[in-house]
């Protein structure tokens, strides 16, 4: 059955497949003299999209290829020859009758553009089989070439012409590309994105924005070009780009990443020392000045992050970083080396170079992860926000218990912040910390009160939101130095403020719910389950004396307890003595063999 429902679904895939086959993209020609088109960037991007490369599978990809040049063949008749003897054919301007020759030539470039950048993933582990890639690259572009020439037919419109250039000028791009050709390849993306742009422009913005994405995705490798050419300035709009997005996909990804870890390397042979919380450190792990280096960008690439997805791609991206730099300085702290560097230290009562190291970069570490933690509660806080404004059905809506669990992680960051060796004495940073801590703590006792009264519970919600004000009394009475440290936090007078108006509607919920319980358990509407015959002195209003399930009495009636019939014991039995009885037992009387004999026999006195 398995088998058949597989078989069933390659069918319905096949199917689908044919109608592509049989109703291509672009105008088809009824008669030699009408023009044929081809909407090329949008039948390779669609393609694309359905077909694996959604999820990188190049494979999967390179198999649709070949199924459909299949087909496309089978339905135009223009067959390689037979199963026994290859016969090449080539499509010519003389039999170019339909939009579909078009199309053939189309799938061969993509089938050896796919199989290319599937043996590009597999290159990484197997360098030899870069040639092979390079090999399947130049027959991409040579299928490219052939299809451009055919389009310079007059049999052919004017877009398809276009969109046929600068689908050469890419994969003629990529080729040079792969062969650190930076200038040829600069000239060929440059044609490609100019022709892209003219097209944007010539129509619609619906229609203009594949043009347009293909547009940004030539636009990296453009810079990375200059940047190898000469051009210093295309260096940072690289970096630029790359934050921005959360990281670079597709051709460009990997060379990207090794160029900034060669130029930050080369940056960081200049740094010696960082400074923090007035101590100077030196830094001779390489791995953490490079992360040293790049902080400040990964920071300003996060304040200006256009929306919390990328946002949250960026603190990632930074994480990780930061947890490979701890790591390299962790392999550093070794046993012997902690001992000796602290007997040389122990008089001053400081810490190790290397151990205040690893605690600044865990204090990153930390403070990164707070403030991770706090954007993903703004945004939970708007979504609640819009939630009570428009409830949505079919939906999984935030409630306040996910801010909770937020609030609860940074706190326990805070906690750990407090912990970091050489930091113990520091009595600023443990104010400060101390500080931030109630601020925290003030906004996870406001939520833990808006989940209480989501259930009514309005007593303690009130007691919490008494606590939330005087959380943040403490903040306000102790934050005078300490004011620039507290500016990144949340604001605690638009706390207060809030739980204000909270308190004011919650003790008015309250009033609201009383009046409703005590009008509901009015005498004369409640029905409390009590038979007839145990309410006759309250009135109430019961439908069901009238209905045939009508309740007079309990029955069958309960158990009523009864006494129980008494048990004696006899206590003095251990303690009575009683009179002999050795006169009234009768004694048997002494009698020797006589005796004896009479016994055997059954003889008796």
């Amino acid at each position: 059955m398995a088998a058949e429902r597989q078989g069933g679904r390659g069918g319905a895939e096949e199917n689908k497949e044919n109608k592509e086959n049989e109703r291509p993209a672009g105008p088809q020609a009824g008669s030699l003299g009408d023009s044929l088109g081809l909407e090329i960037l949008q039948i390779v991007k669609e393609s694309q999209q359905q077909h694996g490369l959604r999820h990188g599978d190049f494979q999967r990809y390179r198999g649709y290829c070949s199924r459909r040049l299949r087909r496309l063949r089978k339905t135009l008749n223009f067959k390689m020859g037979n199963r026994h003897k290859f016969t090449g054919r080539k499509v010519t301007e003389e039999i170019l009758s339909d939009n579909r020759y078009l199309l053939l030539i189309l799938m061969d470039a993509e089938r050896a553009w796919s199989y290319a950048m599937q043996l590009k993933q597999e290159a990484n582990t197997e360098p030899r089989k870069r040639f092979h890639l390079l090999s399947r690259l130049r027959k991409a572009v040579k299928h490219a070439e052939e299809l451009e020439r055919l389009c310079e037919s007059n049999r052919v419109d004017a877009k398809t012409k276009l969109e046929a250039q600068a689908y050469m000028a890419y994969l003629t791009g990529m080729l040079r590309f792969e062969h650190q050709e930076w200038k040829a390849a600069m000239e060929a993306f440059n044609k490609c994105k100019t022709i892209y742009e003219k097209l944007a422009n010539a129509f619609t913005e619906e229609q203009a924005v594949l043009y347009n994405q293909r547009v940004e995705e030539i636009s990296p490798n453009i810079r990375y070009c200059a940047y190898n050419i000469g051009d210093q300035s295309a260096m940072n709009e690289l970096m630029q780009m790359r934050l921005r997005s959360g990281g670079t996909e597709g051709l460009l990804a990997e060379k990207l990443e090794a160029l900034i870890t060669q130029t930050r390397a080369k940056q960081a042979a200049t740094m010696s020392e960082v400074e923090w919380r007035g101590r100077a450190v030196p830094v001779k792990i390489d791995k953490v000045r490079i992360f040293l280096l790049g902080l400040a960008d990964n920071e300003a690439a996060i304040a200006q992050a256009e929306n919390e997805e990328t946002k949250e791609r960026l603190f990632e991206s930074l994480l990780s970083e930061c947890r490979d730099a701890i790591q390299a300085v962790r392999e550093d702290l070794k046993p012997d080396q902690k001992q000796r560097e602290h007997s040389l230290e122990n008089d001053s009562g400081k810490v190790s170079n290397i151990q205040y190291l690893h605690s600044y970069l865990t204090y990153i570490k930390l403070s990164t992860a707070i403030r991770r933690n706090e954007s993903m509660a703004k945004s939970l806080q708007k979504a609640l926000l819009q939630q009570q404004r428009s409830e949505e059905d079919g939906k999984r809506t935030p409630r306040p218990q996910d801010l909770i669990r937020l609030y609860d992680i940074i706190l326990q960051n805070l906690v750990e912040l407090t912990q970091l060796p050489g930091l113990e004495e520091d009595k600023n940073f443990q104010k400060e910390i101390g500080l931030k801590t109630l601020v925290y703590k003030a906004y996870r006792c406001f939520f833990i009160a808006q989940s209480y009264v989501l259930v009514k519970k309005w007593s303690e919600a009130l007691v919490l939101y008494e606590r939330v004000l005087k959380y943040a009394r403490e903040v306000q009475s102790g934050a005078g130095a300490y004011t620039n440290s507290l500016k990144e936090l949340p604001d605690v007078q638009d706390l207060i403020t809030q739980v204000n108006a909270e308190k004011y509607s919650l003790q008015a919920a309250a009033i609201l719910d009383a009046n409703d319980a005590h009008e509901t358990e009015s005498p004369s509407q409640v029905k409390d389950g009590k038979p007839l015959s145990e309410r006759f002195d309250t009135f109430c209003l019961d439908p069901s004396l009238v209905s045939k399930q009508v309740s007079l009495v309990h029955f069958p009636p309960g158990f009523q307890p009864i006494p129980c019939k008494p048990l004696f014991f006899d206590l003095a039995l251990n303690h009575v003595a009683f009179p002999p009885l050795e006169d009234k037992v009768e004694q048997k009387a002494k009698s020797g063999l006589t005796g004896y004999i009479k016994g055997i026999f059954g003889f008796k006195s």
